[in-house]
């Protein structure tokens, strides 16, 4: 996430409207889709970016691919292409989504493990482990990667929490070797 001040005062501009009208799930579950189809697909980010087509068409583009958001949601975003801030769009929708978790005393999780975890394994380890970073609980992203042997390791912001064989294994050999 870029430290944009732009991206900032939008997704607050945008945070604000959706405590004050009760929208702040289906805001939030909005924006991940923007993101993700803006994110996803170049062509689409191209054409946004491109100085040859007018603003008025980009905006044009943009309300046929997001019919369906909510007002607040569309009006940014034309407001965003106006401006020639369309590079900003996935970070508004970055703060909007932090601001949103920290609202609700939610914390995003990357957790890398040798299996995909069962629902119960991810609410046992968002028991435990969001307690120690200051939150009610944890949105878990599960991604299974074999190097780690066995284990598991998990990542909250900026903190990463390391209880795999692959780990253990490195920090023992920088022990053997320090």
């Amino acid at each position: 996430m870029m430290g944009s001040t732009v991206a900032k005062r939008y997704a607050l501009a945008l945070f604000q409207l959706a405590n004050e009208h009760q929208l702040l799930d289906q805001m939030e579950e909005e924006l991940r889709a923007v993101k993700e189809v803006i994110n996803l697909n170049s062509d689409l980010y191209a054409v946004l970016k491109s100085p040859k087509l007018p603003i008025e068409k980009k905006q044009e583009i943009l309300k046929g691919a997001f019919a369906s958001v909510n007002t607040y949601v569309l009006n940014t975003l034309m407001i965003l292409i106006e401006r020639h801030r369309e590079d900003h769009i996935s970070d508004v929708a970055d703060y909007f989504i932090s601001m949103a978790n920290d609202a609700r005393g939610i914390a995003e999780a990357k957790v890398y493990s040798i299996r995909p975890l069962t629902e119960a394994e991810c609410e046992a380890l968002s028991a435990s482990f969001a307690a120690k970073v200051g939150k009610q609980s944890l949105r878990i992203d599960n991604i299974v990667d074999t190097n780690l042997l066995g284990g598991i390791k998990l990542r909250i912001g900026n903190r990463i929490f390391d209880g795999s064989l692959r780990g253990k294994l490195d920090r023992l050999e920088r022990q053997l070797l320090g």
